[in-house]
């Protein structure tokens, strides 16, 4: 489908090997479905496919390792997402885990943003970002989803 063509060819600008392409294809399909509104099962489904086509993903008995690894950093984006009850608590557990912060952090503020919405997003966070900053931020973001081919077909 579209939204896997799209995330593998997204994945390849960086990163050409099956397991890349099948964690971008899995996120891709986890932030879609959490801004269509699933559940956290329903999210939950999406890993354990991902764990049943390439079981070195299974993330059950986490290792605490958070390298820039794909692997690593999905299982880590995984644990934390599942064994947190709201967005902040999700995104300081990731980005204080260490390691490839950045990546775990953006790859899990993705996916739990989609799923616990804007309003989720503390704050004082919020608060600390330059006015111009946010609003740029705040325009992408709407652009990004007028843009996406997979707004409205459930691809």
């Amino acid at each position: 489908n579209r939204l896997r063509q799209l995330a593998v060819e997204q994945a390849r600008l960086t990163h050409n090997h099956p397991l890349s392409d099948a964690a971008c294809v899995t996120v891709g399909r986890m932030v879609q479905q959490a801004i269509l509104g699933v559940d956290r099962f329903a999210l939950h489904a999406l890993t354990r496919e991902l764990v049943r086509d390439y079981p070195t993903f299974t993330f059950n008995n986490y290792r605490g390792q958070a390298t820039a690894y794909v692997v690593d950093t999905l299982q880590t984006v995984f644990h934390y997402l599942f064994t947190t009850a709201d967005f902040e608590e999700c995104l300081v557990g990731v980005v204080n885990q260490g390691g490839d912060a950045d990546t775990t952090g953006a790859i899990a503020g993705m996916i739990a943003g989609a799923f616990y919405g804007v309003d989720a997003i503390p704050r004082r966070w919020l608060k600390r970002l330059q006015a111009p900053v946010r609003a740029e931020i705040e325009d992408l973001a709407v652009r990004l989803v007028r843009l996406s081919p997979c707004r409205y077909s459930g691809e």
